[in-house]
């Protein structure tokens, strides 16, 4: 039965499975991927159109009950009206800029060790494209109508680096910020030399660790500064005038009389140039004079996000692609016993059904998570209910009888057996032995996923000598690795497209997706396109860590803090991880050096490892989110046992400003004295020590992140029935030199808001071997309404810039547990909060 309706004001007809929901009509039929997939079951509103005019959730929405309505997706409302019958172009109709940058940079004696960062095209080649612009080495390229792009390297997981990595290249260009257009690099591999027989283009390009800033400090201004200079010798040859005596302004060379030669006049001179010594810098801009970096700037695809045109990796398409959906075995470890798919293959759409292996039982997890039975067919829907009617036998491993409480039960023994010593000074025991009184806690960490907001996803086109692989990533090079290993296909020749990336939070750090394409197009033989359910996120993922932190601490007969002991006993991050074979076994459970390490004469940090078969992977901040909790939470229950204030008690460890060796993440050292200048501000602005009514309180903590410095401190009211509600929330932030602060304190915000809904709601648990979420509804991110503003104070700083991405998020939960306490006296020892706060007694 054909359905007629109206899209975007245009007249429709579809003659397809009226049970179709409107989301995938949408999607795979009509292309307007602005409605995006993220729950399935009408709970996030990522879905959500104008149906005769009132918001309706797609997703839930089928074609049947849509005939004869007007339909308006995002791209029908933008305010144009130009994009309701344009709908993006397909990722396949992208440019091939990684074929583009291979045509026109002549690589000079690039080697495995590293080669030239701004390699310049030959004289030749630049005639020959002179007219499409002319490129001054691998991020810049001047248009000759004065435009200037600037390719962005890094994944745009929602950090915002497709902005803060441009404007470092554009401040040592000197062009006007508005002139500057960004394009968004492929992951770049050129052929080289040495050994291994490649080498990077465009230096670091995966998302992790808050590290793209720091990376990109350096040398991305260098390559500003070095296409400056190339046009900077073009205008002194054409001026016979020595280039110390000009300047530039606004995509301008001056000259001291006031002559000016635009860079557009200048480029096609430039990029035949021979570039100074690779090992020689060039002089770089002072921070006075600074036109760019430091200024709030917006995000450089604002509007093509909000109107729907950003293409995500769940948005990729080419022709010939099949969409695949994966019955995973829901058991880690387990194996198809049997399968029967003659209703799947009788679904209309569904073109084949193909196994997969899983990983063999306990080997490093380099590749998927499980074995499955892939349903491959020409479109999400029809791939759904061939997925639905498969009937599958799963084997049953050691794990299936496993769960969170029995997991809890093991880490509880563990903590009275001894462990690894991750750091000890002075004597621990001897001072608790004198100690006048100690105090002692235990927290609990629980299992977290990452819950993206865009599901994993992959699109695979693997040919004989060449892979093409479209996908949201944080790890580009771990992609590349995994698919020349699965195929023997030179890394030279697997080209990778990074579309904007719906989160990341560690999750994609992952390439397990990845894996699952290759593996699906090798045994289909045909391009794939994988996708992930919001059910197939929650309960196939490389989970935080669970763990349990026990804390002890001794005070004098003055309440001096003469001993500090916190023992982990927790699920080993290392666990069966690639790569990670010779790293110490508390890596991401144990913060060895984190304060208030060398800030005590006996420290004591421990650990002991606890067997669960579940995977682990990194998880946003991952160490510090999964110490910080206990850490600062655990310091104000030493300054009430102390008698002190929990401010005074920190600044008061922390002493006089210097810096204290680190050798975790954000090392090497500690500095004190920025730590101790986040907590003051933040205490500052919220008014910390004023008098509060019954039943308000505040709490504050800070933590020292990948080499930033970040503190909140919160208000929250809490009734009687134990109703919360997060009345103030400060954050104060010191990342060192600040790019951007506008996407800085956006980041800040976002990560704020992260903290607050892990810690409020936020919990996987195993029963029967199984994950026990599904979906939203079960796994209850924080609603917009019940989201508190937050207010963001970025220090100024001297130092070197640090990341941002992660920073803002450890410690929110232990400053609304501290707060929670100033409120009602009824401490938090577990996360998350939950219903904790409605039982009858609040006792500490």
């Amino acid at each position: 039965m054909a359905i007629d309706f109206t899209l975007n004001q245009r007249p429709v007809r579809y003659d397809g499975d009226p049970a179709m929901p409107l989301l995938w009509y949408l999607r795979d039929h009509a292309r307007l991927t602005g409605t995006k997939f993220g729950c399935g079951i009408g709970y996030c509103g990522a879905c959500t159109v104008h149906l005769d005019g009132a918001a309706t959730r797609s997703c839930v929405v089928p074609m049947s009950a849509v005939g004869g309505r007007r339909v308006t997706t995002i791209e029908g409302l933008a305010s144009d009206g130009r994009l309701a019958a344009q709908p993006h172009a397909p990722m396949s109709a992208v440019p091939d800029t990684r074929a583009l940058s291979r045509r026109a940079f002549l690589g000079v004696s690039l080697s495995a060790a590293g080669g030239l960062l701004l390699a310049l095209r030959s004289g030749a080649a630049g005639q020959e494209t002179a007219a499409a612009g002319e490129a001054l080495g691998a991020f810049i390229r001047i248009e000759p109508d004065g435009r200037i792009v600037i390719g962005a390297r890094g994944c745009e997981i929602g950090q915002g680096v497709k902005t803060s990595l441009p404007m470092l290249i554009a401040e040592e260009l000197d062009v006007p910020w508005p002139a500057v257009t960004v394009e968004q690099l492929p992951y770049g591999l050129v052929a080289a030399k040495d050994p291994p027989g490649f080498t990077s283009l465009y230096g670091p390009q995966g998302a992790g660790g808050s590290t793209n800033i720091p990376d990109g400090w350096h040398d991305l201004r260098q390559a500003g500064a070095r296409a400056r200079w190339l046009l900077m010798q073009t205008a002194a040859h054409v001026w016979e005038t020595p280039p110390d005596r000009l300047t530039t302004r606004e995509a301008h060379v001056v000259h001291p009389d006031g002559r000016t030669l635009g860079y557009a006049e200048l480029a096609p001179r430039a990029a035949t140039l021979a570039m100074p010594a690779p090992a020689a810098d060039v002089p770089l801009k002072a921070k006075g004079e600074y036109r760019i970096i430091g200024q709030p700037t917006r995000v450089v695809d604002a509007r093509d996000i909000v109107t729907g045109v950003a293409a995500y990796g769940i948005d990729a398409a080419i022709p010939s692609a099949l969409t695949a959906l994966i019955a995973r075995c829901p058991y880690f470890d387990g194996e198809v016993a049997s399968v029967d798919e003659a209703q799947a293959r009788r679904v209309p759409g569904v073109r084949q059904v193909v196994r997969i292996p899983g990983p063999r039982p306990g080997a490093p997890l380099d590749r998927n998570l499980a074995a499955g039975v892939a349903v491959l067919a020409d479109d999400f829907w029809s791939a759904r209910k061939g997925r639905e009617a498969l009937r599958i036998t799963w084997t049953r491993p050691s794990g299936a009888a496993d769960s969170s409480a029995a997991l809890e039960r093991r880490a509880t023994a563990a903590l009275a057996a001894s462990g690894k010593i991750a750091r000890r000074d002075g004597n621990p025991d001897e001072a608790r032995n004198a100690a006048a009184r100690v105090v002692e806690a235990v927290y609990v960490m629980p299992l977290l996923a990452h819950a993206t907001m865009e599901p994993p996803n992959a699109l695979i086109d693997l040919k004989p000598k060449s892979a093409l692989l479209i996908a949201s990533l944080q790890s580009p090079g771990g992609a590349s690795q995994m698919i020349h290993a699965m195929t023997g296909i030179a890394r030279t020749d697997i080209e990778i497209r990074l579309p904007r990336v719906g989160g990341g939070f560690g999750r994609r750090l992952q390439n397990d997706f990845v894996a699952e394409a290759v593996l699906v197009a090798q045994a289909a033989g045909t391009p794939v396109k994988v996708m992930w359910t919001r059910e197939d996120d929650l309960q196939n993922d490389f989970y935080r860590p669970f763990g349990l932190h026990q804390l002890r601490a001794s005070l004098d007969a003055q309440g001096r803090l003469t001993s500090w002991a916190h023992r982990v006993a927790a699920t080993p991050r290392k666990y069966r991880a690639a790569g990670m074979e010779d790293a110490a076994d508390w890596v991401g459970c144990v913060d060895p050096d984190g304060f208030p390490a060398g800030c005590v004469a006996s420290y004591l940090a421990e650990f002991v490892p606890v067997d669960f078969s579940i995977p682990r992977g990194w998880w946003r901040a991952p160490l510090p989110t999964f110490c910080a909790f206990a850490v600062e939470s655990f310091l104000d229950e030493v300054a009430l046992a102390a008698g002190t204030d929990p401010l005074t008690l920190r600044l008061d460890l922390l002493g006089a400003p210097r810096e204290l060796p680190y050798r975790d993440h954000g090392g090497p050292t500690l500095h004190t004295g920025r730590l101790g200048g986040v907590l003051n501000s933040a205490a500052g602005a919220i008014g910390y020590g004023r008098k509060l009514p019954a039943g308000r309180g505040i709490g504050l903590a800070s933590h020292f992140t990948h080499g930033g410095y970040v503190a909140h401190a919160l208000e929250v009211a809490v009734s009687q029935a134990g109703a919360l509600e997060v009345v103030r929330c400060v954050c104060a932030a010191d990342v060192g030199e600040i790019v951007n602060p506008l996407g800085l304190e956006a980041q800040m915000m976002g990560a704020t808001l992260d903290g607050l809904s892990t810690a409020l709601e936020l919990e996987i648990t195993v029963k029967d071997g199984r994950i026990e979420q599904s979906n939203f509804p079960d796994y209850r991110l924080l609603r917009m309404g019940a989201a508190p503003d937050v207010e963001v104070h970025l220090l100024p700083s001297g130092f070197p810039p640090s990341g941002a991405g992660e920073m803002g998020i450890p410690s929110v939960a232990p400053a609304l547990a501290n707060a929670i306490f100033a409120a009602t006296g009824q401490r938090i020892r577990r996360l998350p909060v939950g219903d904790q706060l409605k039982s009858p007694a609040r006792a500490s």
